[in-house]
């Protein structure tokens, strides 16, 4: 498949003219994991990015620990979203937001949105419930917090202007084992933009230590959910990263991009991303600018500053980002964007809705 023909073509139904069954969702096994595959206090606060395309919203931050899980899933797969529960007897849950493109062939038509999930208690996760919800603002510019008030237990959550359910959320009634639910809505708001899957613990009783799994996330058209459809790996690589790249390969002097330099200390740093991201994105980085370095012919020169994406030579294929270093530089001359000395330094670039 060409990289430049939208994923939106596939994404019909007999109602529409395209395929039966194709998935609207990106990472809907939850197998890519470009911010890493454990996210705790610090990176796990309410509107948070997870695991690729995967946003939490919860009552509060640090609600719940977000985890890749490896173990704990059903026969013949591989991964799964762990939520453990941390902050206890408050509401949490994970949403995808799905850009027009990939979503326009479901407005105004009936759709499904079916999953495997299992609880590791029934004794207060108890009640799990799944929402399709639309947006009817501007075009792939949602709002970040969804939800106004969580609400009591039983209560759905109450959603901020401009998001509308296209179902009445209910009691799925979860098991200690995986099972396959599903929910159908027709997606009908006047001036539907976007489609937003929500699935969420209704509960304001839970206890710390206790999880929720779900896997095989899949919304489609139609009115019955089918089979999961398994992709390649790579396939869904690339469709996660038009939204977020991360380059992190662990190395102390990882090189990140090629970098000119244009006078004494000052410079530019050009990246070649992998694919074409949704819109020009913006820097994501590891603590300050010390973390990074510029290597020229006279060695390495500690980042004062990176200034995020230059507009002049950016792009949503090419990064220039200015990147200006302590050292004495040579005009002219090529050097290298580079982690100082760090294994966990990272540059990622972020385009999400």
């Amino acid at each position: 498949m060409s990289r430049a023909r939208d994923f939106a073509d596939l994404a019909g139904s007999a109602q529409g003219g395209g395929i039966t069954g194709a998935n609207a969702l990106i990472n809907g096994q939850f197998a890519i994991a470009q911010r890493g595959t454990s996210f705790t206090s610090g990176s796990n606060d309410d509107t948070d990015y997870t695991l690729d395309r995967w946003k939490l919203f919860s009552d509060g931050n640090d609600v719940v620990d977000v985890t890749q899980e490896t173990s704990t899933v059903p026969t013949n797969r591989q991964t799964a979203i762990a939520l453990d529960v941390e902050t206890a007897n408050k509401k949490f849950g994970i949403a995808q937001i799905i850009e027009q493109k990939n979503c326009v062939n479901f407005i105004g038509k009936t759709v499904t949105l079916s999953f495997q999930a299992k609880v590791s208690a029934t004794t207060n996760l108890d009640n799990i419930k799944a929402a399709i919800i639309a947006w009817d603002g501007t075009a792939d510019t949602v709002t970040a917090d969804m939800i106004s008030a969580w609400g009591v237990e039983g209560t759905n959550p109450t959603l901020a202007t401009n998001f509308t359910y296209e179902n009445t959320p209910a009691n799925l009634n979860l098991t200690t084992s995986y099972a396959t639910y599903s929910v159908t809505a027709s997606v009908d708001t006047a001036s539907a933009k976007n489609i937003i899957v929500f699935i969420f613990s209704d509960v304001t009783t839970t206890s710390a230590g206790e999880f929720l799994y779900i896997t095989d996330v899949k919304l489609e058209a139609g009115q019955a959910a089918t089979p999961f459809e398994h992709e390649d790996i790579g396939t869904t690589l690339r469709k996660c990263q038009r939204y977020y790249y991360r380059i992190q390969e662990g190395g102390a002097y990882q090189r990140f991009g090629t970098h000119q330099c244009v006078s004494s200390g000052n410079g530019y740093a050009i990246v070649h991303l992998p694919v074409s991201m949704r819109q020009k994105p913006s820097l994501h980085t590891t603590g300050t600018a010390s973390n990074y370095a510029v290597y020229e012919n006279n060695g390495i020169n500690t980042c004062s500053s990176l200034i995020a994406i230059n507009s002049n030579g950016s792009s949503t294929d090419v990064i220039n980002i200015v990147a200006n270093s302590t050292g004495n530089l040579a005009g002219g001359n090529a050097a290298s964007l580079l982690a100082n000395n760090s294994t966990t330094t990272f540059l990622g670039f972020k385009a999400e809705l």
